[in-house]
């Protein structure tokens, strides 16, 4: 039990390092310029999914590999 709880808590923070990591990231983008005049609430809505998303998949990764590496001593 002991196990399952600590991995809830390790995937909780990965989630949460990622998100500020993936803004930082994506402020480079400077995708209000992209986006049309008058429109920049919809272009920081959009900016906030899209980080959400990336930060997902790269926790996501990042916690798989994690796995992985705990379960590769059990191939031998």
């Amino acid at each position: 039990m002991l196990d399952f709880n600590q991995q809830a808590l390790l995937g909780l923070m990965s989630h949460l390092v990622f998100i500020p990591v993936t803004w930082w990231a994506l402020q480079a983008l400077h995708i209000e310029k992209a986006m049309k005049k008058g429109k920049v609430m919809q272009a920081r809505a959009l900016l906030i999914l899209l980080t959400i998303a990336i930060s997902g998949a790269v926790s996501n990764f990042f916690l798989d590999y994690l796995i992985w590496s705990r379960q590769l001593p059990f191939l031998f």
